[in-house]
């Protein structure tokens, strides 16, 4: 139990990190010139939905990762989830909303969401490893 919930605070700070970063200082013209984003952000919305997502996906790396557990194996499994993540912003949404450059808003969306998955990656195979219930090891 205690790794997910380190995992799901490992997600919550690596996602806020990674998308306050991009947001509010790396890509601030960018996000500037859409213009359906919100000036004020609903921050409680963001925190529950990482909190979800934090959750789930500890316990999916819990059922997915069973022989080795390590940060190799956490970047290889936030790498695949982030691909499956990701593809929504950097795939569907400059697909329906009228964004001002679909490959600037592709690349942008595309680098930071896997640099975010990465991150957790790292953190959840490290957390699993170290909090998670001892392997068996066959010799």
């Amino acid at each position: 139990m205690k790794q997910h919930v380190l995992s799901t605070l490992a997600y919550m700070v690596g996602t806020f990190a990674v998308q306050a970063t991009s947001h509010f200082a790396v890509n601030r013209e960018h996000y500037a010139a859409v213009s359906f984003i919100r000036p004020e952000p609903i921050f409680p919305l963001g925190i529950f939905s990482m909190v979800l997502q934090g959750g789930i996906l500890s316990y999916l790396y819990a059922l997915c990762v069973r022989q080795s557990s390590g940060w190799k194996s956490g970047l290889r499994f936030g790498l695949l989830t982030g691909v499956f993540f990701v593809s929504y912003p950097a795939l569907a949404e400059p697909a329906k909303y009228q964004v001002p450059s679909v490959g600037q808003w592709m690349a942008v969306e595309s680098i930071v969401g896997l640099i975010q998955f990465a991150i957790f990656g790292v953190l959840v195979g490290w957390i699993h490893s170290r909090f998670g219930k001892p392997q068996i090891v066959n010799r």
